[in-house]
Order: C-alpha cells, then structure tokens, then sequence
C-alpha cells in the first residue's frame, strides 16, 4: 500500500535530499512525496488532497510554523500524522510539538536511515486508525470510541452524504446463538451474567475478526456477523468453527457447584443481499446492517440447529463440500418457503 507524504520546508535543499534518499521507495511506488514550502501552503494542499497519511514538517519557516500548522491539523484531517524535521531541538521545542500533536521528532541533520524507520512505523499507525474507523463505521459504535475531533470530521456534508446509501452486495451472514444461556439468569446474579456472556462474546469477535469478519450486532445472547469480499463463505465457516471450539473449550462452575459448559448453534448463509443504514434518520438511530431474504434464512437455520451444530442448506453444502466435511441432517420447514428445506451439518 502506498504512503503518501506531505514535507514541508522551506529549505530547497532537503527536497533534493528526500528524493535521492527515498528513490528506490519512489520508484517502487511505496511513498509517495509532495512538497510545500510554509504551513499555510501545506494547509492549502491538503485541502485539495484529502488523502494524506504523514506530514514531515520543518518548525520555523515563514507565513505559516511547524508549530502553528501542528495546531490546525485537528480540524483539517484528524487521521494525518506529522513528524517534525528541525535543527530546533531543544527540549522546550519536542514538548511544545508533542502537546501539539506531533507523532515524532527528528532532529536535523536528518539521519535519513532513521527518518525512513519513522515513517514506516507512523504509516502503520495511519493504516490501523483507518481500518479501525471503517469498523467503527459499520458496527454502529462510533460516539462510543471516537473522540470529539474525529466525530467532528465523520460529521462533514461529504460524509453525512453517502450516511444513508445502500447497495446490493455478495456475502456470507452467520447468526450464532449460546444455547440456554437465558435459564442461567434463574441461578446467577445479573452481573455474574454479563460477566459470563461479554467473555463468550469477546471469544467469537476474535475469531470473527481473524477471518475478516465484522460484527453487525449482538441481539441478547446471540451474534450476528457478515463476510465480504473473496472467499467470504469459506473465512465465514473457518470462523464459526473457530468461535464454536473457544466457547464451547469453557467450564464453569455454578454457584450450587454444578458445571456448565455453553455450547452454541450456529446458522451460515451467503447470496445477494442488500447493505446500508437502517433505522430512523430523525431520531439519529441507525444500523448499518444488511438485510434480505439470504439473512433471514440465516438466522431460521440457527434456530433450527442443535447444541454444537452449524447448519447450512444444500445449496450451500453443494459449494462448501469440497473444502468441509458436512453430514446431511433432514428437511426442515423454514419461514416463508414453500417447500421443506435440506439441511446439513459442518462438522469440521
């Protein structure tokens, strides 16, 4: 993935040196360079480029600071991550920068070996905080885990414009249900409950997750979670294995000393369905979620199955046979069709 890099100096000279520092990296297409003399240039460029990851900024230059243009970043692009470049390093100049926002200080001269360290490692942290506002955005948990300067910017018209677009899209739902976990609540004490429930939760995001699975919502004991994009049946059944065998390895103890051992039973389904923001726009609650015949069929086939199964129709075993060991099961009579529906098993 490319990085694209704002420097701004207004030294000539260190523009000629990033160039011929970086030229492999250039060539390569891995970082992309564009320069900017002062902070009011820099702000104006990225105000034109909105897809910036690292800044690499000198501290006194004219019109615009280092350190002026670190405090007008916020509310231009929250995400972007600046390195000061300056022979000012002093110890008053770093705390300033940093209490500014600065990601990292590098003092001039440039030890480029250095720099090109310091770059990589603020690219990675760029990718991490855009992948986790994509997240963010599809399960619905922004105001929870955001702070005000990035509800700030998701807040902009030209976000707020593609808030209520839908789309027709491919993809795998996968509805998994803790069996009987609601008898508990007649022997446990509430918090002993949500205690329990959060770390069985916490057990199957993680393996949702390894397979690049998202959560779209938790409905009491159940979750709800979708794949997209390539190999989503395959990474959605990988995943249901994968979160039945961690929840289903606990053993607790009851308070009248009887063991229990939650087990789960697991519905999987793919097909078309549509994705978009569901809810009502006037009370500012919406899900993004997807909908569709394929999702409720998902979710009566995990009605239908059994501690410990995970379930899928014929249609779907007929794609997964070759990579999963299935067992045919029996016709099951499912809401809103017609005829009896095949069901199997994936056992492994």
């Amino acid at each position: 993935m490319k990085t694209k890099i704002l420097v701004v100096d207004d030294e000539a000279d260190l523009e000629l040196l990033i160039k011929q520092k970086f030229r492999r990296k250039i060539r390569e297409n891995v970082y992309e360079f564009v320069f900017a003399h002062n902070g009011q240039q820099a702000l104006d460029t990225l105000g034109e480029q909105t897809d910036f990851d690292i800044i690499l900024s000198d501290i006194n230059m004219p019109v615009m600071d280092g350190l002026e243009l670190l405090s007008r970043l916020p509310e231009v692009n929250p995400v972007i991550k600046t390195v000061m470049i300056s022979a000012y390093g002093d110890m008053h100049n770093i705390r300033t920068a940093m209490n500014r926002g600065a990601f990292d200080f590098v003092t001039k001269p440039v030890d480029f070996q250095d720099l090109e360290l310091t770059v990589d490692k603020a690219a990675r942290h760029v990718q991490q905080l855009r992948q986790t506002l994509r997240a963010i955005q599809e399960n619905n948990i922004l105001r929870m885990y955001v702070d005000e300067t990035v509800l700030n910017f998701v807040g902009r018209p030209e976000f707020k414009n593609t808030l209520m677009a839908s789309e027709t899209v491919q993809a795998t739902v996968v509805f998994i249900d803790i069996c009987g976990f609601t008898s508990l609540s007649e022997v446990l004490p509430p918090t002993d409950i949500v205690m329990m429930l959060n770390r069985y939760f916490d057990q199957m995001v993680k393996e949702i997750i390894a397979q690049g699975g998202y959560i779209d919502k938790f409905m009491g004991d159940a979750v709800m979670a979708v794949f997209r994009n390539e190999y989503h049946l395959d990474r959605a059944v990988d995943a249901a294995l994968a979160a039945r065998a961690a929840v289903q390895a606990n053993h607790d103890t009851l308070p009248d000393g009887r063991p229990y051992q939650p087990l789960v039973s697991i519905g999987i389904n793919t097909g078309e369905m549509v994705s978009g923001n569901i809810g009502s726009a006037s009370l500012k609650r919406l899900d993004y979620t997807v909908i569709g015949d394929n999702v409720n069929v998902s979710q009566r086939l995990q009605a239908a199955a059994q501690p410990g199964q995970i379930v899928v129709t014929e249609a779907i075993y007929e794609q997964l046979k070759e990579s999963f060991q299935c067992r045919p099961l029996q016709e099951v009579a499912l809401k809103n069709k017609s005829e009896p529906v095949m069901i199997y098993e994936v056992v492994a």
